[in-house]
């Protein structure tokens, strides 16, 4: 069965303000998500992603298109989508962080969505869920050491 999301939520030891920048800042996502991050941050921005030796086997650059920024509190993107295609609902995974501030924390919540609308085969979208979940693991991890000054 493949799942509709992968839903992820943590607390984290920082400010709002403080997260948020790790969350969409370039150069705060080479630290804990990939190896390097360009990013338009403006809904229809686009983007890429570049992963070494940070999440994969092999050097990938993946590209990303920016579907809502709401500071300090909502940032979403689109990506995996084929090359050569623009990222749209039924070819990429919509990921969704958001931010909300407890006391001086900050929980994060990542969502990403769209898995059973790939248009791929029905194992190609199993393998993808299961690992963009472990994935997604450890980069929520990443996130709170990183923010929290442990990394």
């Amino acid at each position: 069965m493949i799942p509709s999301v992968v839903e992820l939520e943590t607390l984290i030891a920082a400010p709002l303000e403080t997260v948020w920048s790790a969350v969409t800042n370039p150069d705060q996502l080479g630290r804990w998500f990939s190896d390097a991050a360009e990013i338009d941050l403006r809904p229809g921005g686009e983007g890429t992603l570049t992963f070494g030796s940070r999440a994969t086997n092999e050097p990938a650059t993946v590209r990303v298109l920016v579907e809502s920024v709401e500071p300090p509190h909502r940032f979403a993107f689109r990506w995996d989508h084929p090359d050569g295609a623009q990222a749209r609902e039924g070819n990429s995974l919509l990921v969704q962080f958001t931010l909300t501030a407890e006391d001086d924390d900050t929980r994060v919540r990542v969502v990403e969505s769209g898995f059973h609308t790939l248009e791929q085969s029905e194992a190609e979208k199993a393998e993808s869920a299961e690992v963009h979940a472990k994935g997604w693991d450890i980069h929520v991890a990443n996130l709170r050491d990183h923010v929290e000054g442990r990394r």
